[in-house]
């Protein structure tokens, strides 16, 4: 009876240990099919070629839906709409750098704190030859300058999506740390201490025939803009900033922006309304709660954009329609090349097996 009880008590010992493999096995799958939900939403998918808001809150970062059009034949060589959570980007591949990015501000929206947790990286979406490179700033002397700011997103995914080079132009040290965190926080100011919607239309200004470059072939901007317009107040006008260290900043009619860009920034509105200029803030102490934002003149000199046909916009409406990156545009979807997959499979690696020992504690 003692042998009998002792290979019972072996045998039950070796099921005890079977069950607890059997565990850790089905843990391990569980956790790896979760790790995409869990995991995957916030970090992996700025690694992903598809990653992506869905169609309706892509569009709702526009005035009306309507996308800023490129009027200059000259920016649609190789540019990219591309649709992130909590703006849109419309990338060129010449400059390598965003021609315009587009968000909705709100009180609600701002109301989101999101602890800032930087992820530089590199748009998967866009083909490699058209890509801008983390090596392509390193030593530049410029910094990584947010177009669509990681202070205005509302969740971890949007801001994670906030760090993609594509959402990125050199800017000079002074005037992304100093002059546009204000001009940042100042247009938000504008959506929480007076509790508007507001559209924001933000990029780079390239201008002269000589255009200085970084790494291979990253475009330094002259000049970076930051288009602003609420609604409810019919408050409009535009910050514009020399990249450079010189600390300036001045305030412009859109029309007059329209014209420095070749881009209709808001081709929601009409010309009246976009040469009528008001005295945009330069910092949060010039926002009060109770104070309207005051009128400063009204441009009949520059040149507006063109208006843009129905044809037009709905055409471009498409292209940011796309759950799962460009379709419907003339842009095919980027082959990953092999220094690319190999980055990829490492980050991915790494972070489920960060997660599996999580997990498994």
């Amino acid at each position: 009876m003692a042998r009998k009880r002792s290979r019972n008590t072996k045998f039950n010992l070796g099921k005890v240990l079977l069950n607890n493999s059997l565990v850790k096995i089905v843990l391990g799958v569980v956790a790896t099919g979760s790790f995409a939900i869990a995991f995957g939403q916030e970090k992996i998918a700025q690694f992903m070629p598809f990653s992506s808001g869905t169609s309706t809150e892509c569009l709702k970062q526009f005035y009306r839906e309507e996308p800023p059009f490129l009027v200059k034949d000259s920016l649609n060589k190789n540019s990219y709409p591309l649709c992130f959570n909590g703006f849109n980007v419309m990338y060129s591949g010449v400059s390598k750098t965003p021609l315009w990015t587009a968000e909705h501000l709100s009180p609600q929206r701002l109301s989101q704190k999101i602890k800032r947790e930087d992820s530089f990286h590199e748009e998967l979406r866009v083909n490699a030859e058209h890509r801008a490179l983390l090596k392509d700033y390193k030593g530049s002397g410029y910094d990584r300058g947010h177009m669509s700011p990681n202070g205005d997103m509302p969740t971890k995914q949007s801001q994670a999506d906030s760090f993609s080079l594509a959402n990125m132009v050199p800017q000079a040290p002074k005037n992304n740390q100093q002059v546009w965190r204000e001009l940042e926080e100042a247009t938000r100011a504008m959506a929480t201490k007076q509790k508007q919607d507001v559209y924001v239309v933000t990029g780079p200004v390239f201008s002269g025939k000589k255009l200085s470059t970084i790494g291979n072939g990253v475009i330094v901007p002259t000049a970076v803009f930051k288009a602003i317009y609420i609604p409810k107040e019919g408050i409009i006008g535009a910050y514009y900033a020399p990249n450079n260290n010189s600390l300036q900043v001045k305030i412009l009619s859109v029309c007059q922006l329209e014209e420095l860009t070749g881009i209709n920034i808001f081709p929601q509105l009409t010309e009246e309304q976009k040469r009528n200029t008001y005295k945009l803030p330069l910092s949060t102490a010039q926002v009060k709660a109770n104070q309207k934002i005051a009128y400063s003149h009204w441009d009949g000199e520059s040149q507006c954009a063109p208006d843009v046909s129905a044809d037009q916009l709905q055409a471009l409406q498409k292209k940011f329609k796309s759950k799962n990156g460009p379709a419907e545009t003339n842009i095919s979807v980027p082959k990953v090349d092999g220094q690319t997959q190999d980055a990829l499979v490492k980050q991915l690696v790494e972070a489920l097996l960060q997660y599996l020992l999580q997990i498994l504690k």
